[in-house]
């Protein structure tokens, strides 16, 4: 039996609200169980040095967790001067996650900058964040379209991550902060819509795994990333 009572295969309680902040042009709430991510998406009418003259837009985000979004607070990484490397690790697998999803010619030369900031955490917070952050994506770039309409969708498919892992001997989807932090074996798993696979982040915390187990938590991820692509339909209305 799992801490929370769940299922192997069952999702925590998933939530979307869109177009929670007044001032981004796209913007969604997102809740896993008890990990809350408030995520925005701004457009910028520029790109970076790097992108300049290619003709292509950009997407990048960044990530961070609020001081008591945990048990004991902690210090605000502005405070100590420097990101730590968590954090940068995530804000780049939020960013890769979103762009292997969005065709950046149509896009034109403009930067969308995603912001997923963590207000209370129970495990999964990256997959939360970045299954938020293709709502608020989705949601600036209807507003952009409805003032110059795109020739092509920037965004035609889906991108949601959740997590996987092994807790007591048993693959489990969706862990929270209980699961996660005493799981044998941990996995983060981001899928588009179309079925394929952007990045699997899989690690033997505890026992090391087989090819078996793995699948297994491949399957399960297909199933956890399928209700998110229904949440994230539902929020946007598409």
């Amino acid at each position: 039996m799992r801490p929370s009572g769940r299922s192997p295969d069952m999702m925590r309680e998933i939530e979307m609200i869109p177009g929670f902040n007044a001032h981004a042009e796209g913007s969604c709430l997102v809740k896993f169980g008890q990990t809350h991510v408030l995520v925005t998406a701004s457009v910028e009418e520029k790109v970076p040095p790097f992108m300049r003259g290619k003709g292509e837009g950009w997407v990048t985000a960044e990530y961070g967790m609020l001081p008591r979004s945990t048990h004991t607070r902690s210090s605000r990484e502005a405070a100590k001067g420097k990101q730590s490397g968590r954090t940068q690790e995530i804000q780049r697998l939020i960013g890769r996650s979103l762009r292997a999803v969005t065709n950046l010619k149509a896009l034109g030369e403009r930067q969308i900058v995603i912001d997923c900031d963590v207000l209370q955490a129970d495990g999964g917070t990256r997959t939360a964040a970045i299954s938020g952050a293709w709502v608020a994506l989705r949601m600036a770039l209807d507003k952009i379209n409805a003032v110059t309409p795109f020739e092509t969708d920037p965004l035609p498919l889906q991108v949601a991550a959740v997590s996987c892992g092994v807790y007591e001997g048993t693959p489990v989807l969706d862990l929270d902060y209980p699961e996660d932090s005493t799981a044998h074996t941990d996995g983060n798993f981001v899928l588009t819509s179309s079925g394929h696979l952007v990045e699997v982040q899989a690690t033997a915390e505890g026992d090391i795994f087989d090819e078996e187990t793995l699948l297994r938590l491949l399957r399960l991820a297909r199933m956890g990333c399928d209700a998110i692509f229904a949440k994230q339909r539902a929020a946007t209305g598409r």
